[in-house]
């Protein structure tokens, strides 16, 4: 398959003849030849030079120029604009009920007088529960920053431990659906580190160098701060936005009396599913506007820190400018893409949770099944877009020609690419997982403790521990987003461009090279 994409990475002005005639890529720290296919060289470096800002004043887009820069896949920008308009109705509808019935949902835990829907004691719920995922979230990255190579193999231990911990804990309590589920992802997690823990030298090498290069731009940690306190206060705000919708909508709350509409059952799961829906869109977003700025950060590093050329000024804001314009609409789109796989998974869940409750074995099996499966099928997507968002950074592209460069990425380095995702992905998932965990057991024991009067029958259970479980996975992602971004970006210009990483960083290469000896198989662009 031919490769879509039109690559332009920068190239400094001394680029010789000889290396324009360069067909062997031979290095020269190993006794083996080695051939590749691919590209000649577009770059020469002086090992010895440290990293330099771009004399000339060269900006991001000067330096990863797109040939014809257009505004790529903007349909789906106006779809999202769209979507975001009708978010903020219904929010501002249903915080006008919630504000108006202030009086009957309660100011406090236990002083609400509302006995048939969520109240204010959910609200407070929640804030303590997006205070709880902020806090271990912060704190996994800073443990990667610390102790890198052990982040992943403390990831895994930390989370088989827990995840066996959390099913006894849910079998003690009798709330088995949730039991199983977390029975099974801890298996899941432990086959995983079984079967790939051989891998694991040159996944942590990778992440060193991921983390080296994060101290040293400190716009990747600014970027996150900020994505940080973003998604905190957005996921407030939808928090508040679902519990403000059953206070308006659910036929037996006190909203009803409230103008904005009638209310119904079928108008309430109507309104439910497109606030879920758009709270995951305008989350995943979010995370993936990040993710192409510091992927802009880590490309320039790659390429350009021992360049002749130097770097460009600013390169986080040269990133997000792109982010927020000629490539807004391809981040929206891929977005779009998961947060159907993620509705659909959140429905199942709860449907599972509640023919689980109802006593229904076989249906709450058939149903765990199918979590498992639309589980893979949102890692399958998330991969995909982790490395097309990449590309779209660097060269510009529109989704579907990033999308088919990922693809080709894995056709030709199928299993080196799965495994650094499973390795470092993974053990970013397994600390966002853990996030969860926490989470969703920290609302299910303050429902259970404080014993609001609407989950008397305890009907309110799944979805809750839904909700908080959901919150604290987009969080924690969003707030890792710098090593996922950085890992999948160093990945790709490691396999399109490794003599760029040898003749930059030899020594920090030969350590790559002893784990990966695959290195050497470039990545052909036909």
């Amino acid at each position: 398959m031919s490769d879509p994409t039109n690559y332009n990475t920068p190239a400094p002005p001394n680029y010789t003849e000889q290396q324009q005639q360069q067909q062997h890529y031979q290095p020269p720290q190993f006794t083996q030849n080695v051939e590749y296919t691919g590209e000649p060289d577009k770059h020469y470096y002086n090992d010895d030079k440290p990293a330099v800002s771009n004399p000339n004043g060269e900006t991001f887009n000067d330096a990863f120029k797109v040939e014809k820069p257009r505004w790529n896949d903007w349909p789906f920008t106006i779809f999202f604009l769209l979507v975001v308009g009708g978010f903020i109705a219904v929010a501002a509808i249903t915080l006008r009920a919630y504000a108006d019935t202030y009086s009957n949902q309660g100011s406090g835990i236990y002083n609400s007088t509302e006995t048939l829907t969520l109240n204010t004691n959910t609200v407070i719920l929640f804030v303590f529960g997006i205070v709880v995922s902020l806090v271990i979230a912060i704190a996994t990255l800073f443990l990667a920053r610390i102790h890198p190579r052990g982040f992943i193999k403390i990831s895994i231990f930390v989370n088989v431990i827990l995840g066996i911990g959390t099913a006894i804990a849910y079998f003690v309590m009798h709330y088995y659906s949730a039991a199983v589920v977390f029975l099974v992802l801890t298996l899941i997690s432990a086959w995983c580190y079984w079967s790939m823990r051989s891998r694991i030298p040159f996944s942590a090498e990778v992440l060193v160098t991921v983390i080296e290069v994060e101290k040293k731009y400190s716009s990747t940690l600014f970027t996150s701060l900020i994505g940080s306190l973003i998604s905190g206060a957005f996921s407030f705000l939808f928090t508040t936005v679902i519990v403000s919708t059953y206070i308006k909508y659910d036929p037996d709350g006190d909203g009803c009396n409230v103008s904005g509409g009638s209310c119904s059952s079928a108008k309430l799961i109507g309104l439910l599913v497109f606030v879920f829906f758009a709270g995951y869109y305008i989350t995943e977003v979010i995370r993936n506007v990040i993710h192409v700025t510091i992927s802009g950060v880590y490309g320039t590093w790659y390429y350009l820190s021992k360049s002749d050329q130097g770097e460009p000024r600013f390169p986080a804001t040269g990133a997000f400018k792109r982010a927020m314009t000629y490539s807004f609409g391809s981040i929206c789109f891929g977005s779009l893409i998961v947060t159907f796989v993620d509705l659909l998974k959140q429905g199942l869940n709860i449907l599972r949770q509640n023919v689980s409750q109802a006593g229904d074995f076989c249906a709450s099996f058939g149903f765990l099944i199918l979590d498992i499966l639309f589980g893979i099928i949102e890692w399958l997507a998330r991969f995909f877009n982790q490395y097309s968002y990449s590309y779209i950074s660097l060269y510009g592209d529109a989704y579907i020609p990033a999308a088919k460069a990922t693809w080709h990425l894995l056709r030709q380095k199928g299993m080196d690419a799965l495994v650094n995702e499973c390795l470092i992905g993974t053990a970013l998932g397994f600390y966002a997982l853990f996030n969860a965990y926490i989470t969703a057991l920290f609302a299910f024991l303050y429902v259970r403790l404080t014993a609001p009067a609407y989950n008397s029958s305890g009907t309110f259970y799944a979805p809750i521990v839904a909700f908080s479980f959901v919150i604290a996975l987009q969080i924690s992602n969003i707030i890792t987003q710098p090593l996922k971004s950085g890992t999948s970006t160093f990945f790709i210009a490691l396999a399109r461009d490794p003599e760029v990483y040898q003749q930059s960083y030899p020594d920090r290469f030969n350590t790559i090279a002893a784990t990966y000896p695959n290195v050497f198989d470039k990545l052909r662009t036909r």
